[in-house]
């Protein structure tokens, strides 16, 4: 898919399979674009926001996927079901420039306000730009350091990253890619039509409710993204950017996932949608439906893994526990070596435990190359090697089509733990 410059969305029932599968990916694909979409971490009807880091990921994940700057892109498929801003506003409010260029700065104030940009008086967070004399400072959503824009009369002179902290220029850089601030828009016209929408599609009386004076104020109040449909005519969804020939990948039992996300989004409905200060929306404004997830999914080339499902190209592997009570702590694992017909491929979490499992090895007369990646191993004729590696759990990876059957072996199996134990 990579290759015919072909977006793969992979959609996980577990939320922890998603970063799981971002860190294993470029493991067996080395210089694979992996992006991950995540989620809000609030619960639905929260009166608080979610993290000012987790908007801008989501902001700069988009536009990446719009921009055809990744390959892979995951997330839990739960996070799939939230309505997002359509792809016109991000479109209206994604804007970038390079050195040398003509600036106009009027025109640049205008349009960070229209992203939704703060003016402050010094510049520390993301989504906040200063004006003093002919230097612009602004810290762009989704970008790890902010920026300092040196301008001669109309023209950018210099674009230097600067300390957020001592506030001191550090390196120059070619150019500077803008996102909008928020997943909706906060101009005059957009807070008009939200608080229009409201007395349209809320009851009580608005004056009651903070949220729609404080929208009138211009203040984005806590829990605010939870109403992000009153900001659009229509909202969009995650498969209006990903694009028509996008490829899909279900990952494990998303039905179970869709049900109980579902159950507990009612459940916090019935139980909050009675307060006069803080109307809500219905469960459906908000979030798609399982039918219509699956609805969107059907113009896709699809692949189901449900987590049950027996897979011909990765069978389970043989007990090669490390016993400590034993005579010989590693016999398992040194006889399989021995009578396996395939190639082995040990695996560590890192370069530190590499080197401590090579010690382990060497103390039980078990000699093995280290190899720095899978494809040198691959391309090598070592029967079994060590490498470091972020594989949660082992298994046989069996293609005889492509001329492939190694054995992955990771702590998982070594020390008969969970991953989930070794990672804590």
């Amino acid at each position: 898919h990579a290759g015919a410059k072909r977006l793969l969305a992979i959609f996980t029932a577990e939320p922890s399979d998603t970063t799981r599968l971002a860190d294993e990916l470029p493991f067996f694909e080395l210089g694979l674009r992996v992006a991950v979409f995540p989620d809000w971490e609030t619960l639905p009807y929260d009166t608080f926001s979610p993290h000012q880091d987790l908007i801008s990921e989501r902001l700069a994940t988009l536009w990446r996927v719009r921009s055809g700057e990744v390959d892979v892109v995951l997330l839990p498929a739960t996070t799939a079901l939230t309505r997002l801003a359509p792809p016109s506003f991000m479109a209206g409010t994604t804007f970038h420039f390079k050195q040398k260029s003509r600036l106009d700065e009027a025109g640049l104030k205008a349009q960070l306000t229209l992203a939704g940009y703060q003016h402050v008086s010094q510049v520390v967070s993301p989504g906040e730009y200063a004006v003093r004399g002919g230097l612009i400072d602004l810290f762009p959503m989704g970008s790890p350091v902010p920026y300092r824009v040196d301008l001669f009369g109309d023209e950018v002179d210099s674009i230097r990253t600067f300390d957020p902290d001592s506030q001191r220029s550090l390196y120059p850089v070619p150019e500077v890619r803008l996102l909008p601030a928020r997943e909706f828009p906060l101009d005059d016209a957009a807070r008009t039509a939200f608080r229009a929408r409201w007395r349209e599609k809320l009851d009580g009386d608005p004056t009651r409710a903070r949220l729609y004076k404080d929208m009138g104020a211009g203040i984005a109040s806590g829990g605010i993204e939870y109403y992000l449909p009153l900001f659009f005519e229509q909202t969009g969804t995650l498969f209006d950017y990903l694009g028509a020939s996008a490829a899909l990948v279900l990952h494990g039992a998303l039905d179970a996932a869709f049900e109980h996300f579902w159950t507990d989004t009612r459940e916090r409905h019935r139980f909050l949608q009675h307060d006069p200060e803080r109307p809500i929306l219905p469960p459906a404004e908000i979030f798609m439906p399982a039918e219509e997830f699956y609805t969107r999914t059907q113009p896709h080339a699809v692949l189901a893994l449900r987590g049950t499902d027996a897979q011909e190209w990765a069978r389970p592997l043989p007990d090669v526990s490390i016993d400590r009570g034993a005579t010989e702590p590693l016999g398992l694992l040194e006889r399989h070596i021995r009578q396996t017909p395939h190639r082995v491929l040990l695996l560590a979490e890192s370069d530190g435990r590499r080197e401590s499992l090579l010690e382990l090895l060497r103390d039980h007369k078990i000699d093995v190359p280290s190899v720095d990646a899978l494809v040198e191993f691959l391309a090598g004729d070592e029967k079994v090697a060590i490498a470091a590696a972020p594989l949660a759990e082992g298994f046989h990876w069996n293609e005889p089509g492509a001329g492939v059957s190694v054995q992955f072996i990771t702590e998982t199996e070594l020390f008969a733990t969970t991953p989930q134990a070794r990672r804590r």
